[in-house]
């Protein structure tokens, strides 16, 4: 899927209490996000079949934001968004109940919205290797 069909914005903004989360608007052609969410002609994929990731790249302030398919590792989708707000929102996560927890939204191009509830967000740096502590993992995975 084309990166362009998408936007991101990154709540709460400061000062906002509510959870933290990662709203995604996708604009491309209809149906296109909801069927690589699609598990089987009734169901979408859950929060736990989901991992969402986040990469460097080498001399921007921008990376990458990735949600696969944990499954089978298929790329979902991939859309450009900013080091600063990406790092803000790990930040808010860890304040907001102490679990790190935060969500993601999903907006289709009919408007329709799905929410996904998380507690893991991997931050790599651009040459692949995992930046623990800008990592949101909770202390009860082990990698």
């Amino acid at each position: 899927m084309r990166r362009d069909y998408f936007t991101i914005d990154f709540r709460p903004e400061p000062g906002d209490d509510g959870i933290p989360t990662i709203a995604i608007e996708y604009t491309g052609p209809s149906g296109g996000l909801r069927d690589r969410l699609t598990e089987t002609a009734e169901a979408t994929l859950d929060s736990s079949e989901l991992d969402v990731a986040f990469r460097h790249q080498a001399d921007s302030d921008d990376g990458v934001l990735s949600l696969t398919d944990r499954l089978t590792g298929e790329f979902i989708f991939e859309v450009a968004a900013p080091v600063e707000a990406v790092d803000a929102l790990v930040s808010a996560a860890q304040r907001h109940d102490g679990d790190g927890e935060y969500e993601v939204r999903l907006t289709d191009s009919n408007g329709k919205s799905l929410v996904y509830e998380k507690s893991i967000l991997l931050v790599y740096d651009q040459e692949g290797d995992l930046l623990r502590n800008r990592s949101l993992i909770p202390g009860s995975v082990e990698l």
